[in-house]
């Protein structure tokens, strides 16, 4: 009885604690969006209470249908949604949004055959154009977060921003990505596929794909695989002339530490942070898989609050 007594006050205060940090004066959350042929790609804009907020950053979500608070179908972790309240308890603002094709921003989907890794990239742009136009900031800062990285990287390039931030940025082509997660299949099978990811890395449609080898290299997916494979990190990082930070954590089982440390030597100038314990959705774990990919479906559990001020204080640096 006595533990179920506290166990009461102590999810009444957890409740009470998360309300107060949007309704008394941490932060406060309003809608956004970007107009792209004709539909709206909709968003969050979370500005801190109270606060003469000078910097913004924009959070890219990964890969996948992954939606603005870091969640897809198959898994609620709400990882982004947790950075972007956390960066607001700490005076920093920020926007994060719901990919092309995905939650709210389904309408602004389009063929599957028409998509390209560009067209993240363009919306990446405009959403800096809107945020370089707001009085409110004279600071703005991309994050990206595993793909969003890549995407991160691109669009930095193209756009006048402050500083770049990789989360859990791959160091490596996706073609080779695909290739490492392919090893652990019999070596028939790599035989079949390898030339197929070659073919699509050169640029070449596959002319005959067998149907069980559709859920990677149908058709119709083949036009975005192409764009994206013409893109290696390593050589994209070491276009931006800006203040950029690696962020990696030890126990991410997607991306190693390896994929920071080749990112970092193609960047010199950048700052590298392993964050001991944290996976790559954020969350403390371990490396063994079971437990790591149990935090996937957690979105009660905290993120690294390590993550949290390595950012903070790589933004306030640029004060």
């Amino acid at each position: 009885m006595r533990f179920i007594i506290f166990l009461i006050f102590s999810l009444l205060y957890t409740y009470s604690y998360l309300a107060g940090c949007q309704t008394l004066n941490f932060f406060e959350e309003d809608s956004i969006s970007i107009e792209r042929e004709g539909k709206q790609i909709f968003g969050s804009i979370i500005n801190p209470v109270g606060d003469d907020t000078r910097s913004v950053v924009l959070i890219i979500a990964g890969s996948g249908p992954t939606d603005r608070n870091g969640n897809n179908p198959m898994m609620t972790n709400n990882s982004l949604k947790m950075l972007a309240e956390s960066l607001a308890s700490h005076g920093i603002a920020s926007v994060r949004y719901d990919k092309r094709g995905v939650a709210a921003s389904l309408v602004a989907g389009m063929p599957e055959e028409d998509l390209r890794f560009e067209h993240y990239v363009e919306d990446v742009i405009q959403w800096v154009d809107i945020l370089n136009q707001d009085p409110r900031f004279d600071k703005i800062v991309i994050i990206g977060h595993s793909e969003g990285s890549l995407i991160g990287m691109v669009s930095a390039q193209m756009v006048e921003i402050s500083a770049f931030i990789s989360i859990a940025g791959s160091g490596e082509p996706a073609d080779l990505i695909l290739k490492r997660q392919l090893q652990s299949q019999p070596q028939f099978v790599r035989d079949q596929m390898f030339p197929m990811i070659d073919s699509l890395k050169d640029g070449h449609m596959l002319q005959k794909v067998d149907p069980s080898y559709y859920a990677l290299f149908r058709p119709s997916v083949q036009p975005y695989l192409i764009s994206w494979f013409g893109y290696d990190p390593l050589t994209e990082i070491k276009k931006l002339n800006i203040p950029i930070i690696i962020i990696q954590g030890s126990t991410d089982i997607q991306v190693g530490i390896e994929d920071a440390e080749r990112l970092k030597e193609a960047a010199p100038n950048a700052h590298l942070e392993i964050i001991e314990g944290m996976n790559h959705v954020f969350k403390s774990s371990s490396t063994d898989r079971r437990e790591n990919i149990a935090t996937y479906t957690k979105p009660d559990l905290p993120i690294v609050e390590e993550l949290i001020q390595k950012i903070v204080d790589f933004v306030s640096d640029m004060e």
